[in-house]
């Protein structure tokens, strides 16, 4: 099975972009795309209550672009922005305003969702410190929950290489991760967090 680094993802990104042609935008929407019909597959098409915990980077954006095809499809969703809005990447802006103009409010994470599921997508690939706040009591609280948690990607808080949590770490029920594995799944307490690992391909395969 082939694993990839924080280096391999980035590199794979760069290669889908640079040398393909793919938009950073389409990337994004094939992720987020991805993860909304594991969430439908997750809830076995009941029409359920679904929290999307964003942040500011693009692993947010893919959270609002599952939002979007979850709302599409009829869920009923309510959607958190944790971090400043100002420090949102370009793509995520993006999709979150597609979802703002759609009606959808966006909302800071003060207490616990009630929702079916919760879609984690704080943290992608990148994180190497300890996660601080307001992310850290973000984690918190939804680990407190007891609602099945699906991470975008890699559960926040967790170590891509290492496998090591960084202070905290979402404790995920299922993990939609995209071309390939990541390393930190197989790795300390990677092994423990992950739950169910489901690959999806973002429009291009490695």
């Amino acid at each position: 099975m082939k694993t990839f680094s924080a280096a391999d993802a980035q590199a794979f990104d760069k290669y889908a972009q640079e040398k393909l042609g793919i938009p950073s935008l389409i990337l994004m929407e094939n992720a987020g795309r991805g993860v909304a019909e594991e969430a439908i597959k997750f809830l076995a098409g009941k029409k359920g209550r679904v929290a999307v915990i964003c942040g500011p980077g693009n692993n947010g954006g893919d959270g609002f672009v599952a939002a979007r095809h979850l709302l599409n499809a009829g869920y009923l969703v309510d959607v958190y922005l944790v971090g400043e809005s100002s420090k949102i990447k370009p793509d995520a802006a993006t999709n979150r305003q597609t979802l703002l103009n759609m009606g959808q409010k966006i909302n800071p994470l003060n207490d616990t969702p009630k929702a079916d599921l919760i879609i984690d997508a704080i943290f992608g690939i990148g994180i190497n410190s300890d996660v601080k706040e307001p992310y850290l009591s973000a984690i918190e609280i939804l680990n407190k929950s007891h609602i099945p948690i699906m991470a975008v990607d890699v559960p926040s808080g967790l170590n891509t290489d290492t496998g090591e949590i960084m202070g905290a770490a979402m404790k995920a029920k299922l993990t939609v991760t995209f071309v390939a594995s990541k390393q930190g799944f197989f790795l300390k307490d990677g092994t423990q967090i992950c739950g169910k690992i489901i690959v999806r391909d973002i429009g291009i395969s490695c």
